[in-house]
């Protein structure tokens, strides 16, 4: 069972409204299809009440939100380096490079047949390797997924979501990680963790099956990232410096402010697409409306944010506006179809400030976060999927439901996380030495670095033989400490 069919199902903000439009639907649909009887039989099931014009429409915005959510890639790596240190730029842009690229690699060999496997009902399912189905008579007709796109969009669209799984928890280590064992880390998780995690739901699964929602990903995509991020957290321990023996918390500035409000707002626009896109056609009514509440609540999680931050200090922090902005768009998404616009907003708010309580705690309990990917992902991704139970205009949505889904997300990534960060901290090692994480992992890892920090055009080659690489390393090390 493919997610648009048991979306096109519940996907309803008004019963009574929904109803009847369905009605009138059905009407339109039926006449189209007495009109066009005469002219051609329909080949598959479902081709007599769709047009090609409609198709075309429906598998067009498809691919556009497919591109929209390959955009966010871009707001991830921007963001993390900018709440991260100069001298670890290239590492990071080279981690969220991998990340898509081997992402839509792992999704194509096994991870879209693992996710969606067919009528299977249970906690496992494999419909074999590759994209060999998209070959099949009628994968790319109307009768595939009720009109709504063809099954390589269907792909693309899903590949998109795949490696932002990865992009999370990328956040969460950056700076110490070592980039060979956060390759496989990654590798492993989103071949195979996400994509069972997400058959449970998506793919119709036990938790489907058990009534759990999640319109776009509030648990599915942003909770399992956020578990994986708080395990790695763990395993990995705080950067050097971040906490004192005393008990003090010391700041760990980021590098660019700038580049973090352009990854940011790159992020929500690609929300138009990550939420939008969930609809899974070009319904203009339901595409809309989505995009207004998830609009909403990222507004009123940035003023939420900002509101209480005042609690904590009289000066306004951006990066926490900026994710509080990050906490009200994932926190929206597992009801954007669902919630209306006034609890959308609250939905927004409380997300905003959950994220400025949630850094604050994680930092006292010495969980080293740098860009708050844990705050924004996990604790917001929780709040988003309760909040079905809480506001949804659906009665079939429970409170009590939802919170069965979140912790069997929970404890799943948990163990996986677990399993692969402590097998390779055991072998092949997880945390580059202290030297090197001081001197930046841009050197240590890469043997170069993103900005020239030496002061002037030539400065470096122009000194002694062997005395600017030292001085090089000092002033990565010590200048952007």
């Amino acid at each position: 069972m493919k997610r648009s069919f048991e979306k096109k199902v519940l996907l309803s903000f008004d019963p009574q409204l929904e109803f009847s439009m369905f009605r009138k639907r059905s009407f339109a649909y039926a006449a189209l299809g007495a009109l066009v009887a005469g002219l051609a039989a329909p080949t598959v099931a479902l081709a007599d009440e769709v047009s090609p014009g409609l198709f075309t429409a429906n598998n067009v915005w498809m691919m556009m939100a497919a591109a929209l959510v390959f955009v966010m890639h871009l707001g991830f790596a921007m963001v993390e380096s900018g709440l991260t240190r100069a001298k670890n730029t290239t590492n990071i842009l080279f981690k969220n490079t991998f990340i898509i690229c081997c992402g839509i690699l792992t999704y194509f060999i096994c991870g879209f047949n693992l996710m969606y496997p067919g009528d299977f009902g249970g906690f496992f399912g494999f419909a074999g390797f590759g994209l060999g189905a998209g070959f099949e008579e009628g994968a790319n007709t109307p009768g595939y997924a009720d009109g709504g796109y063809t099954y390589w969009t269907d792909f693309l669209f899903q590949a998109m979501f795949a490696a932002t799984a990865a992009t999370i928890v990328s956040g969460a280590v950056a700076e110490r990680i070592k980039l060979g064992s956060f390759m496989i880390f990654s590798t492993i998780f989103v071949a195979l963790v996400y994509p069972i995690a997400g058959a449970w739901k998506w793919g119709g699964g036990f938790l489907d099956s058990m009534g759990f929602y999640d319109f776009a990903g509030s648990t599915l995509v942003h909770s399992v990232g956020g578990w994986g991020a708080l395990v790695g957290a763990l395993v990995l321990g705080p950067r050097l410096g971040k906490y004192a023996k005393d008990g003090r918390i010391a700041p760990i500035p980021g590098s660019s402010m700038p580049l973090t409000t352009i990854g940011v707002f790159l992020l929500w626009l690609g929300w138009f697409g990550f939420n939008g896109g969930s609809v899974l056609s070009a319904d203009p009514e339901l595409t809309s409306f989505t995009l207004v509440t998830t609009c909403l609540a990222a507004a009123a999680g940035g003023i939420g944010a900002m509101i209480a931050y005042t609690f904590v200090s009289s000066k306004p922090d951006l990066s926490m506006a900026l994710n509080g902005i990050l906490a009200g768009l994932v926190g929206i998404t597992a009801g954007a179809d669902v919630i209306n616009p006034n609890m959308a907003i609250l939905v927004g708010l409380i997300a905003g400030m959950l994220v400025v309580g949630s850094v604050l705690t994680f930092d006292k309990l010495k969980i080293d976060d740098p860009v708050g990917a844990i705050s924004v992902h996990l604790t917001c991704g929780i709040w988003g999927t309760l909040a079905v139970g809480l506001f949804s205009t659906n009665p079939e949505h429970s409170l009590v439901t939802q919170a069965i889904g979140v912790v069997c997300y929970g404890v799943f990534t948990v163990a996986c996380a677990a399993a692969i960060f402590l097998t390779l901290k055991a072998t092949v090692g997880l945390r580059v030495s202290p030297e090197e994480e001081l001197e930046g992992l841009d050197l240590g890892e890469h043997g170069m670095h993103a900005y020239d920090l030496s002061g002037s055009p030539g400065f470096l080659e122009e000194s002694a033989p062997g005395y600017s690489s030292a001085l090089a390393t000092r002033t990565l090390a010590t200048t952007e400490s």
